[in-house]
């Protein structure tokens, strides 16, 4: 069996896409490709192109094709043959091919996850991983499967919990090595959605640096007013705040911000004593981090460990790729 010394990494969400040449088995990432080409919008447009359904897996590797090409002339090689694994949402209703959701429990190794294998051809000369996401009763998730086979839980038999911040953040608990339940919220898109299109919008302005005083004092502030008081009438105090002068645009912002993540961290289990791992993008994990803090639930769990979005999603994405590797090795024979 040959030993695969690179792959391409497509996450592809509904609206970002990003695709990496990646480096075995260090991971490294030789060279990048980003653009807004999401699923939301590549799905417009090729329902804008009035292509039959057969066509649409086409549709979607050209794009992929195209950014490929950026990659080739980056690295300097070919990358024919070089296999791409697809996680998020390709695999979705508004994806490349849509694949049914691997049912809870699922195994934290990647063992079990639902994927499908399209191969090479003279058209796209990449042979396609593409990774489906996992359902419960009553919840959904596409693409934080696979950043959480890259967190390492599989041989881990004490209780972890996933915690992965973002647009609809997503907490998972992981036992004896499995993935058994998992709660969404959607703290990431009401931010967005008060603090760009709502009466809010004018009393908010963004800001990066959390750690001024002002900044912090704020968020702090937020956080402990999600505790006691009511979510919506304290959302509507981030507008009399600016209009009475007792806190500026940027202050509002870091409010609102614990206010909404205090708020999704306010029913989390007291009996948990387990390890919790944050993994996502660098300024969201800690502000996460400083939430648990700032709440009393640090000090009653076993550890918080802060992981980035990049480095789970391409061990993921890897393990997943190297155990198909290993049950069907003659899938990436043309493989560089």
């Amino acid at each position: 069996m040959s030993v695969l010394s690179h792959f391409l990494s497509c996450d592809w969400g509904t609206s970002s896409f990003r695709l990496k040449l990646v480096e075995l088995p260090g991971l490294r990432v030789v060279a990048n490709q980003k653009s807004d080409e999401g699923n939301a919008a590549t799905f417009e447009k090729w329902q804008q192109a009035k292509q039959p359904e057969q066509q649409r897996l086409a549709f979607y590797q050209a794009i992929l094709r195209e950014h490929a090409r950026q990659l080739e002339q980056q690295a300097g090689r070919p990358l024919a043959g070089v296999p791409v694994v697809v996680s998020g949402m390709a695999s979705s209703t508004i994806g490349m091919l849509e694949l049914a959701y691997k049912p809870l429990p699922f195994a934290a190794d990647g063992s079990d996850l639902a994927t499908q294998l399209l191969p090479a051809t003279a058209e796209f000369p990449y042979p396609v991983l593409l990774i489906s996401g996992v359902q419960s009763d009553d919840d959904v998730m596409r693409g934080e499967e696979t950043q959480l086979v890259g967190c390492g839980f599989a041989d881990i038999a004490a209780a972890q919990l996933f915690l992965h911040p973002g647009t609809h953040a997503k907490h998972v608990l992981v036992q004896q090595g499995q993935a058994v339940s998992f709660k969404t919220y959607m703290t990431g898109e009401f931010f967005s959605l008060l603090s760009k299109e709502s009466i809010l919008a004018a009393a908010v302005e963004p800001a990066e640096d959390v750690q001024l005083p002002a900044h912090a004092q704020a968020f702090e502030q937020g956080i402990r007013d999600s505790q006691t008081g009511n979510l919506l009438h304290n959302a509507f105090l981030v507008r009399t705040a600016r209009l009475f002068e007792k806190r500026s645009k940027p202050e509002n912002f870091f409010y609102l911000s614990g206010l909404l993540i205090g708020y999704e961290l306010q029913n989390f289990p007291a009996e948990f004593r387990g390890a919790i791992t944050l993994a996502g993008e660098t300024a969201l994990v800690h502000s996460y981090e400083a939430a648990l803090r700032l709440l009393g639930i640090t000090e009653r769990v076993a550890s918080v460990t802060i992981k980035g979005a990049e480095e789970v999603t391409l061990r993921g994405q890897a393990a997943v790729l190297q155990r198909l590797q290993e049950t069907a090795p003659a899938s990436f024979s043309a493989a560089k």
